[in-house]
């Protein structure tokens, strides 16, 4: 069987979409699995052992472009695909497994989907209320699957691999010291300062955190790098030694390969946190207005800090520069505890084991 799979834009989201590929692995082991999706998905989908190769999308989100993905799907045909998997919701996303003439096209059904999708399913929210759940239940018949109660458990989770190798020569590349743990620190977050813990918080945990005996490692996209410029100008000169920012200045590969080298990870609700969650690093998580109730990071080695319940404005937070509330009331005590829990945790387990 071969497989076409139409991926999210989103980094958490394509991260969970990995949870789908392995589903359908494990019901087809000698299917073949293409995935479309941004040429930035490259790095993660390279470490994902399910997928054979990664299309480039080249069209850009929310561009509708008609004529280039009838072209991308004409030029698909002679892949001559059995079945397509749409993961986003829109109208045009459905659009190249329909030109690229593939049988069987499922997802839910979303901006009017029907024909292009013939293999549609109306999505009931509190029937599956996980997005990973979501993914996976597209694997099955919709006969079979009406609720999360259906799908086997436990629930496949995103797995990335990295070596050792890697490891050491990328830790070796950005000059990070290995007579120190590391810690990574996430500060960012896609929708601004109200999904983001605030960069003095971070800067407090990361005085904590290096008198300890740590070094701190701070993550993200180069819009990221005033963040942690910020977080590392509230630190002494002393403490600034043991803290690097490398937001901006890693390719998305070489902040895989950092993050699976971090002793724990500290991290906002955002992409990297499902990246860190996937390499399997215990992790601590901070969510303010953003519910871990739809996108948790899917580790049994994870700590979630939230103050709130319920589903809250995300946009725009309303507390000083944009931050919101709850994320501001969680302090870097509370985390730091946390995380010295966590860590205790799974030392036990790795000595028990």
């Amino acid at each position: 069987m071969k497989i076409l799979v139409i991926a999210p834009s989103w980094v958490g989201d394509m991260m969970m979409s990995q949870s789908l590929y392995q589903t359908l692995k494990a019901q087809w082991p000698q299917a073949t699995i293409d995935v479309m999706a941004p040429a930035w998905c490259r790095p993660l989908l390279a470490r994902m052992p399910e997928v054979n190769q990664a299309i480039a999308m080249p069209i850009g989100h929310g561009s509708l472009a008609l004529g280039d993905r009838y072209q991308l799907g004409k030029a698909l045909r002679d892949n001559h695909y059995d079945h397509a998997y749409v993961l986003p919701n829109s109208f045009k996303s459905a659009l190249i497994p329909w030109f690229a003439g593939i049988k069987r096209r499922t997802g839910w059904l979303g901006e009017m989907r029907y024909g292009l999708l013939n293999d549609h399913r109306r999505l009931d929210k509190t029937a599956f209320p996980l997005m990973v759940e979501r993914y996976i239940a597209l694997a099955y018949e919709k006969s079979k699957v009406t609720g999360a109660a259906d799908l086997p458990t436990p629930l496949a989770r995103p797995a990335l691999i990295v070596s050792e190798r890697e490891k050491l020569e990328t830790a070796a590349l950005f000059s990070l010291h290995a007579d120190r743990p590391l810690i990574g620190f996430c500060p960012g977050a896609e929708f601004g300062p109200a999904k983001r813990w605030p960069d003095y918080h971070y800067a407090e945990l990361a005085k904590q955190l290096i008198a300890k005996g740590y070094q701190i490692a701070l993550f993200g996209s180069a819009k990221d790098n005033e963040a942690g410029a910020e977080i590392v100008a509230r630190l002494t000169t002393d403490e600034a030694a043991h803290c690097t920012n490398l937001a901006g200045k890693t390719e998305l590969d070489q902040a895989v390969i950092l993050l699976a080298q971090c002793h724990a990870v500290v991290t906002n609700d955002s992409g990297l946190m499902h990246i860190a969650a996937a390499l399997g690093r215990p992790l601590v998580a901070l969510y303010g207005p953003s519910s871990p109730d739809f996108t948790p990071p899917l580790t049994d080695n994870a700590r979630i800090i939230r103050l709130i319940t319920g589903y809250h404005k995300i946009r725009k937070g309303e507390a000083d520069q944009g931050y919101h509330q709850s994320l501001i009331d969680i302090t870097p005590t509370q985390v730091f505890t946390e995380l010295e829990a966590l860590l205790a945790t799974v030392r036990e387990h790795e000595c028990a084991s």
